[in-house]
């Protein structure tokens, strides 16, 4: 482990990710002592503040987003004493000159460097940063997704920033990987005897993977339209969840060791086609409904007008190595859609012969289902016999064997996945980030869907917010006679 850095530079400390995950993050690690004490934190952005100015904002997000059992008045007041502020145009010189006179003399003992700011500002950061002499060796730079819009212009962010960061001083965020539930899913294929002999095609049907979500656009439409479910959900959050459920064994729970595994998945992942896109995708868009009893309107009808931008997506993947020949990966993800949750599902096969079949009721296949939100949990369905006589045969049932992550580890509080994603920054290991070829093979992939529905000119299908998508996502899976697990 690396020396932890002692200056954290925070861009775009006045935005609503800063301000919802970033700030409350921080002052949960200050207040269980895991920030050192000589941490400071710089934020960054437009906006013209003073010190406390921007302390008395931090203060009011804190109050307002963390939990009331964590909020202490004291220890806010605590954590405020480490943060500053300075206004920075990125358009302009002056405003990096004043940073750098604030942290170079800071610099020797490690500048780690947030941007939570739009993509299309990384570039321009990153040479302010070098041109004030804050990008030197004892810098690392972590980035929020997306990484570009496709396979050419992810190329573009990565080379800018290549070209004054080294790539083990470079962190690119992807939030899920910071989750429990996540990590626990390494732990659990690679530290039980119990599931790795059966991780393979051998022994599983299917796997499915969705990420639902119930907000609609909330506020971001000009990001949003022309972008979609594609490139916002799939490209980053799914396949790293894929990559992960598919992985071979790495040789050491190391960042190269790790990395390594996953991008081998991303590479396996076999390109659709407009023939593929007709059977094995579908589009869809939002239209007004109600999500938890109220009222919302569609998508259409947010925006201002008709567009082609897909909020759902379902998709049959197929890895083609190996381990998973043969074994669909279903994945869907949406807004506007009946629950926010996401979760992992594994099907295995059924049994090759039932003993059961002449005297009793018919078996069903195990599943193995990771719960990442809203509840973390992992549950695997096993089949066991009714209590009784068994006069009229043998009465079969599945049954649950549950492990409630909350249940389980009770007294430990359950932490935001920022904290995780930035005291590693912090401390430089990369494990939980993002490597530039792993973005880059993840766009080679949904490049082939997006250019095999322009061929085909694929439209959106309507679906009412607060269902689970478009009727045609049902026949997508169940063509395979399997279905959606809800």
């Amino acid at each position: 482990m690396t020396t932890a850095y002692k200056t954290l530079i925070l861009f775009g400390a006045t935005g609503d990710l800063a301000q919802r995950m970033l700030f409350p993050s921080l002052y949960n690690l200050d207040a269980d002592g895991l920030l050192g004490k000589d941490v400071r934190i710089i934020g960054v952005a437009r906006t013209a503040h003073d010190d406390a100015g921007f302390q008395a904002d931090v203060a009011a997000s804190l109050e307002k987003f963390l939990p009331a059992d964590r909020y202490d008045a004291t220890l806010v007041a605590t954590f405020l004493k480490r943060i500053g502020y300075c206004t920075v145009d990125v358009g302009g010189a002056d405003g990096f000159k004043a940073l750098a006179e604030r942290a170079c003399a800071r610099s020797e003992e490690g500048l780690a460097i947030y941007l939570s700011t739009p993509p299309s500002l990384f570039a321009p950061i990153v040479g302010g940063l070098k041109a004030a002499g804050l990008a030197g060796p004892n810098a690392r730079i972590a980035m929020e997704k997306p990484i570009g819009q496709d396979l050419a212009s992810s190329r573009v962010v990565n080379a800018a920033v290549g070209d004054v960061f080294d790539e083990e001083r470079i962190f690119r965020v992807d939030h899920y990987l910071g989750k429990e539930t996540v990590q626990n899913l390494l732990v659990m294929r690679f530290g039980n005897m119990l599931f790795e002999p059966l991780w393979n095609a051998s022994h599983i049907e299917h796997i499915q993977i969705t990420v639902g979500e119930t907000v609609g656009l909330e506020g971001r439409v000009s990001y949003y339209d022309g972008v979609g479910a594609l490139k916002d959900m799939v490209q980053n959050h799914m396949l790293q969840l894929l990559a992960l459920v598919a992985m071979e064994p790495p040789a050491s729970f190391t960042a190269t060791a790790v990395r390594d595994e996953k991008v081998k998945v991303l590479r396996s992942l076999r390109p659709m086609t407009a023939t593929d896109v007709a059977t094995h995708s579908v589009k869809g868009q939002y239209a007004a409904g109600a999500v938890n009893g109220q009222p919302v309107k569609g998508y259409a009808e947010e925006l201002g007008g008709a567009s082609n931008t897909e909020t759902f997506v379902a998709l049959k993947a197929h890895i083609d190595n190996w381990r998973w020949k043969g074994v669909p990966f279903y994945l869907r993800t949406g807004k506007r859609l009946m629950a926010k949750e996401s979760e992992i599902v594994i099907r295995f096969h059924p049994v090759p012969h039932s003993i059961f079949g002449s005297r009793g009721n018919g078996l069903q296949p195990n599943t193995l289902i990771m719960k990442l939100q809203p509840e973390e949990g992992i549950r695997m369905t096993v089949m066991a016999k009714e209590p009784g006589l068994d006069r009229g045969g043998i009465e079969l049932k599945q049954v649950d064997l549950d492990v409630s992550l909350t249940t389980a580890f009770a007294g430990k509080r359950r932490r935001i996945a920022y904290e995780r994603l930035l005291l590693d920054l912090m401390d430089g290991d990369t494990t939980l980030f993002v490597r530039r070829d792993e973005i880059e093979a993840a766009w080679v992939w949904i490049d082939s869907i997006h250019g095999a529905w322009a061929d085909t000119d694929m439209g959106v299908k309507p679906y009412t917010a607060g269902s689970w998508g478009p009727s045609a996502a049902i026949a997508l899976i169940e063509r395979d006679g399997a279905s959606w697990h809800e």
